[in-house]
């Protein structure tokens, strides 16, 4: 496989990043269809527990909420629904995430996003040294140090993993 250039072009989630003061490192792979966080930790030599991928999510109102999980974790819809509270979660289809976020799915940041939604993150995530999380773009993370998510984004820790 080819390797992608070191310096991707801006996005709204680098413009964020940068508008915030937050440094970050930048780590383009060669984007595959489905292969979500497993193809792009296996690219970059990365443990995939620390790929976190941005999931955009709506309760039983359709209001629209970002959860930030482990790439080898799914999310507990039962349990994160009952942590926020509401009485249910579920997926968006993927053109209403995308309306929702102004990012196209497989490439959604929970930074810099079209709408202002809660963002909830795995609390485990918090405790890794540092994660990959997408950078706004399809084949594109970047590297930055998990407090972000709560410090400068505002998430809210949830407990909400389950095994893939």
């Amino acid at each position: 496989m080819s390797k992608k250039s070191s310096h991707v072009s801006a996005t709204p989630a680098t413009d964020w990043l940068r508008a915030h003061g937050i440094p970050f490192t930048e780590h383009p792979y060669d984007y595959v269809e489905h292969g979500g966080t497993a193809e792009s930790a296996r690219q970059l030599g990365l443990d995939e527990h620390s790929v976190v991928k941005t999931l955009v999510m709506q309760d039983e109102d359709a209001k629209p909420l970002v959860v930030l999980m482990h790439g080898d974790r799914q999310v507990s819809l039962k349990e994160l629904a009952r942590q926020i509270p509401c009485k249910k979660v579920e997926p968006c289809k993927p053109e209403v995430a995308q309306r929702h976020s102004g990012y196209q799915v497989g490439g959604t940041s929970p930074f810099g996003l079209r709408k202002a939604m809660p963002v909830y993150v795995q609390a485990s995530v918090l405790a890794l040294p540092r994660i990959c999380i997408n950078g706004g773009r399809r084949g594109f993370l970047v590297g930055i140090d998990p407090r972000v998510l709560t410090d400068a984004l505002g998430a809210k820790a949830v407990d909400c993993a389950s095994p893939q």
